[in-house]
């Protein structure tokens, strides 16, 4: 599914993601400054999630409450290879039936699951995005 939207329409398009979910693990794949994070809160905040803060880039995991659950948000970016990955556990948090949103996923794809779905973000232009979801 491709969709182009904008900021104003985010919450709109998060339901019609989460709606179309088959896998609860989802792999993000963009540009620093795409809108990766920003998608995620949306997201979050569409499965019920209240108190969302920033990207967990310097903690690596970020873990929420909603009413759907929990959810992890991983931003992986600071990872230096899968080993790492290895070392604080990453694959244990696959191992729930938990929302699992991933930034920066090729720095520890030996760790997460197949199933998974991927959501590419390119930018159109400074208030327009495009989205891959499969």
């Amino acid at each position: 599914m491709t969709i182009t939207y904008s900021i104003q329409n985010l919450d709109e398009v998060a339901k019609k993601l989460i709606n179309s979910s088959t896998h609860k693990t989802w792999l993000f794949e963009a540009q620093m400054g795409a809108g990766k994070t920003t998608l995620i809160k949306a997201l979050a905040k569409n499965l019920g999630v209240n108190d969302m803060a920033n990207s967990p880039t310097f903690s690596i995991v970020n873990e929420y409450f909603g009413d759907q659950g929990k959810v992890f948000h991983f931003d992986l970016y600071r990872l230096k290879n899968q080993e790492e990955a290895y070392d604080m556990g990453l694959d244990e948090y696959f191992t729930e039936n938990v929302w699992c949103f991933v930034e920066w996923p090729e720095m520890a794809m030996d760790v997460i699951p197949d199933e998974t779905h991927k959501v590419s973000i390119r930018i159109i232009n400074e208030h327009t995005r495009e989205l891959n979801f499969e």
